[in-house]
């Protein structure tokens, strides 16, 4: 099979979705001849023209309350932020609005919009440009958040966003946009709120999100060495939560390790945590093991950026910690 990075599956995606369907168009800052502020949306301003690769000015706020509108009345718009960091000036347009519209109105209004939006530190881009920040998006009812860690992942689940009648908030860590992988060339749909189970593993299972699956893949094969059988559960979707495929691994391995790039406190690991506490208690052999982000904006200095983000070596500490007690 072929191989694609991340950044082409997500624009193959856009533009077979736009192909099928009228209704699908993009819009965004600079998403039309410029391509998108990391060239996802390169080439499709050529193919679908100004009409449905939709230039805005720079306003995050129109750009998500025109998308709401615009999804209300019958179009599917997948909207693009630059940042995820930008978020907070759209908090009206995605929590009061696109939310819970379906819901105040008796299931007679949909928004079938997708909000797509890069997250993540690495580049010395600072505090206000590599957090993240899904646990306040996964605490909205209404909202559904996917969180791709693979670019086969990527294309099956934005097909699969951009034909559900619900806003979904699609999260894209910036660096896994140059990750490849394989990826099939016909479109493809992977069901929202399905986990997958990365590495099979019988001593621990590793519940890992986003770029943090491939730090926990790297640390199952060091542990391996150590004769340390890990499992990894990337969820994919952060909400609806598969609770189901992380409860059948906890069962097998009995520990469990929950690595994030968010910082800890009330991060998304807190809410699996409790989720495995509440259904799986009774299976578990020692506490449950966090490791994420220290509760602190993201450093500006590449060294201390560099120790922000959890390492392979956190992880593989982690677990080795877990196997004692």
């Amino acid at each position: 099979m072929r191989k694609l990075t991340m950044l082409k599956a997500i624009n193959e995606a856009l533009r077979q979705e736009m192909r099928r369907d009228p209704r699908v168009y993009v819009t965004g800052e600079d998403v039309g001849v410029f391509g998108g502020c990391f060239g996802v949306t390169a080439g499709l301003i050529e193919e679908f023209g100004p009409d449905r690769v939709r230039d805005t000015p720079i306003t995050e706020s129109a750009i998500v309350g025109s998308s709401v509108g615009a999804a209300a009345t019958g179009l599917r718009p997948v909207a693009e932020l630059m940042f995820i960091d930008f978020i907070g000036v759209t908090m009206d347009q995605i929590f009061n609005q696109a939310a819970k519209m379906r819901y105040m109105f008796g299931g007679k209004a949909k928004v079938p919009m997708v909000l797509r939006m890069p997250c993540g530190a690495g580049g010395s881009a600072a505090a206000q440009h590599s957090q993240c920040l899904e646990a306040w998006l996964m605490h909205v009812p209404g909202l559904k958040v996917v969180a791709p860690s693979m670019p086969y992942d990527a294309k099956g689940l934005l097909i699969s966003s951009i034909r559900d009648d619900n806003p979904v908030v699609f999260i894209e860590h910036k660096f896994l946009y140059g990750a490849e992988g394989d990826v099939p060339e016909e479109p493809y749909t992977i069901p929202l709120g399905k986990a997958d189970v990365k590495k099979e593993g019988k001593d621990v299972t590793i519940i890992a999100t986003m770029a943090m699956v491939h730090r926990a893949l790297e640390a199952a094969a060091d542990l391996e060495k150590d004769g340390i059988s890990a499992e990894v559960v990337d969820p994919r979707t952060l909400q609806p939560l598969d609770n189901e495929t992380i409860i059948n691994s906890i069962k097998k391995t009995h520990r469990a390790v929950i690595v994030h790039e968010a910082v800890k406190f009330a991060g998304p690991g807190a809410e699996i945590a409790a989720m495995i506490a509440e259904e799986a208690f009774d299976y578990l052999d020692a506490p449950i093991k966090r490791v994420a982000a220290p509760f602190t904006p993201v450093p500006f200095s590449p060294p201390l950026e560099k120790d922000f983000v959890p390492s392979k070596e956190k992880i593989t500490s982690a677990v080795k910690a877990l196997l004692q007690e």
